[in-house]
């Protein structure tokens, strides 16, 4: 028998492993981006545009 399942070699080959690489690295630059995003305080801007939002709609909905 030979080590093929459906034409394709079974086990990773030297791309693959280099694709994983790649990936793993893409994936833990992209955490730490988000993460400092996520750790960077919120603008005053977006928030006074959210309260005047929330004022809106209630206002909205007195109606």
């Amino acid at each position: 028998m030979n080590d093929r399942s459906n034409g394709r070699p079974r086990g990773k080959t030297a791309a693959d492993a280099a694709n994983n690489d790649a990936n793993g690295i893409v994936a833990s630059r992209l955490r730490a981006l988000y993460q400092a995003v996520e750790s960077e305080p919120v603008p005053q801007q977006f928030i006074d545009l959210l309260r005047r939002l929330d004022e809106a709609e209630r206002a909205q909905s007195d109606d």
